[in-house]
């Protein structure tokens, strides 16, 4: 557990942290174990909701870009190496130049291999290995820069490591764009919108009023901004399970995700359809498109009145379900 790593690499003077001053956790996970930390001196940053709700409603300050200078970090890694590489780059460039950066992962996700790359780079400390992870430390600084984050254009599109599909449309979505009706009408929503591939298509139709985008990942919600310039679109940084937009909705468009951290996950889009059931006026249509072996079809039988499969392939359904079941 990152929690006994955290106390073991203070009580052993591996990650000495100052005496005064900020310290930034970046990217922890919902359920992490900060307590070996000092709270009152710790700024958590995070750009996923849910991550940065739970910590916030635990008493700690939470940002969702870090704000330097800081006098020592611990960057959390991430399963997605060039996102890990980002923030690494990012804890060097706002610490205070030789304050201690901890790097801190799992074995399952690629914390040796990154360890091996830093090695390379900038002076590091001997690894603490504990509870099937890794934590080791380096001096803020330069060397780095080439780490950083930069927005990629990606189909017209522009992305950045760590987001979902960030090097291209996902298949799904591509085939829910293609199977959304011309005649599209009023208000819409668009639970999980990445970086806006769905909200795009769903707004080249006229009869549509208002689209709203909701994301839980700061960093695709700001290229949603860039990729959908539409005085019709509305933009939500929120946990779109939990949610609650302004008005019922006409139509739902979503490719929710399945996957928490590394695990599979049906539970999640479970959540996801229910929200869309709740986000829905009582003639409302959920267009969804989720992978064929996901047990989706019972929850869906059960929240709406009509459900029927209007396209796909081998590996994706689309589904279209209207009607939702209102419960008292």
């Amino acid at each position: 557990m990152r929690s006994a790593r955290l106390e073991q690499a203070l009580e052993a003077g591996l990650w000495p942290l100052p005496a005064e001053g900020r310290i930034a956790v970046i990217r922890p996970r919902l359920g992490d174990d900060l307590s070996a930390l000092p709270k009152d001196r710790l700024e958590v940053v995070t750009g996923f909701k849910p991550d940065a709700d739970w910590f916030e409603g635990r008493g700690y300050r939470v940002v969702s870009r870090a704000a330097g200078p800081y006098a020592a970090a611990v960057v959390c890694l991430p399963r997605a190496r060039a996102q890990a590489e980002a923030l690494i780059a990012e804890a060097a460039g706002c610490v205070t130049p030789g304050g201690p950066v901890a790097v801190d992962g799992q074995k399952t996700d690629g914390v040796d291999s990154l360890l091996k790359a830093l090695r390379g780079r900038v002076s590091m400390s001997e690894a603490l290995s504990k509870a099937h992870g890794k934590i080791a430390v380096f001096p803020a600084g330069p060397g780095l820069e080439d780490w950083a984050a930069r927005p990629a254009e990606v189909d017209g599109f522009r992305t950045v490591a760590g987001v979902f599909s960030a090097d291209g449309v996902d298949r799904g979505s591509a085939l829910l764009a293609a199977a959304l009706p011309a005649e599209m009408k009023g208000k819409v929503a668009d639970l999980g919108a990445g970086w806006g591939y769905l909200s795009r298509a769903v707004l080249a139709r006229p009869g549509v009023k208002e689209c709203h985008l909701v994301e839980a990942e700061a960093e695709a919600i700001d290229c949603a901004r860039v990729n959908v310039d539409d005085p019709r679109a509305v933009f939500h940084w929120a946990d779109a399970t939990v949610h609650r937009l302004p008005k019922l909705m006409e139509h739902v468009v979503m490719n929710p995700p399945f996957h928490a951290g590394r695990d599979a996950d049906p539970g999640l889009g479970v959540a996801f359809i229910g929200a869309a059931a709740r986000a829905l006026a009582p003639d409302g249509v959920l267009w969804l498109v989720a992978n064929r072996h996901l047990p989706y079809d019972r929850v869906l039988k059960g929240l709406f009145r009509e459900v029927q499969e209007i396209g796909g392939d081998a590996a994706f359904r689309v589904t279209r379900a209207a009607y939702p079941v209102r419960t008292r």
